[in-house]
């Protein structure tokens, strides 16, 4: 009988759950359930399974949207709980993993198509046995960086959208004041995400006089239109980006590169040269020539994580 991992992307409003041979994703197995038809991750997995069959998992492993301590962890955006002894038991695997998101995205790095990956920024000093960053910037926001070690690949988590965001500029002064008003604390996440662009609209439109409020998708489709306030919004998004961006290769120096992964940063990549997200990533007094080092691309293949599930637990098998 054969013997396979499963492996499942837990996100906020889906989760991507598929079947692996040993670092080989079996992409037809792949399939994208909705959260909501679901009273929890274990009754989802379950009828995943049932649906396959009920193969034989010699291994299991999840990445979720959240914080996760000794094998266990909660989404961030959805009440949702799970632990390994959990996963091990119901999909009949022999060990069971859980890990954030970040991290399965960085045990993916080196195993992406090159088709899958935009180069945004050609580091001057790159090197592929360095450090690496994954940037996330989706529902929310978070980063993992990717060390290599004697011992194998290295991806700690982190919840560094919850970092208080350091403005910078006139703008971000002002956005950051106009948020701290309504929020109090104001984190990376509140201004990096899907719901942080509102934000920054919100802001836009405030300071034009407008006081009117738009989604995501209509802030993208009023600044295709040329309209002024959209594209502003748009503008301090991506400043932002290149701030935090350039604050957090600082903190980690990823000669490796930088990936961003995830909807907000496939949705404002195209705005980067027009909005300056290089001078933001490098407005860092006499550093800034020092950040031209790393480089900065983008991922847009959408099973990066199942298939970092995957390699994980694959390079675990050989230890």
């Amino acid at each position: 009988m054969t013997s396979y991992s499963l492996v499942a992307d837990v996100g906020g409003t889906n989760t991507r759950v598929a079947l692996a041979k040993g670092k080989d994703l079996l992409t037809d197995s792949i399939v994208k359930h909705r959260n909501t038809d679901y009273a929890g991750l274990p009754q989802l997995l379950s009828a995943y399974l049932k649906g396959q069959d009920n193969p034989d998992c010699k291994r299991a492993a999840v990445a979720i949207a959240g914080p996760v301590k000794d094998g266990a962890g909660r989404l961030t955006n959805l009440n949702w709980y799970i632990d390994k002894d959990t996963l091990a038991s119901l999909s009949g695997a022999q060990r069971g993993a859980v890990m954030n998101d970040l991290q399965a995205q960085g045990h993916a790095l080196g195993h992406i198509d090159e088709a899958n990956l935009v180069t945004l920024k050609k580091g001057a000093d790159e090197n592929p046995n360095a450090a690496m960053l994954v940037i996330g910037v989706g529902t929310g926001f978070n980063c993992a960086p990717v060390f290599q070690t004697a011992k194998g690949r290295f991806v700690p988590p982190s919840e560094a959208g919850h970092l208080t965001f350091a403005a910078r500029g006139a703008d971000q002064w002002d956005l950051s004041r106009f948020l701290e008003a309504q929020l109090g604390h104001v984190g990376v996440e509140d201004i990096l995400s899907g719901r942080g662009m509102e934000r920054c609209y919100a802001w836009a439109s405030d300071r034009a006089g407008v006081g009117k409020t738009a989604t995501t998708s209509e802030v993208f489709t009023a600044a295709d239109k040329g309209d002024p306030v959209a594209i502003r919004a748009i503008e301090a998004f991506v400043t932002a980006l290149g701030n935090v961006t350039g604050d957090l290769a600082l903190t980690l120096l990823p000669f490796g590169g930088i990936y961003l992964i995830g909807g907000m940063s496939r949705a404002v990549a195209p705005w980067f040269d027009r909005c300056g997200f290089d001078t933001a990533m490098t407005d860092k007094g006499r550093f800034g020539d020092f950040l031209n080092a790393f480089s900065v691309r983008l991922v847009e293949d959408d099973y990066a994580a199942l298939s970092g599930c995957a390699h994980f637990l694959a390079r675990a098998d050989n230890q």
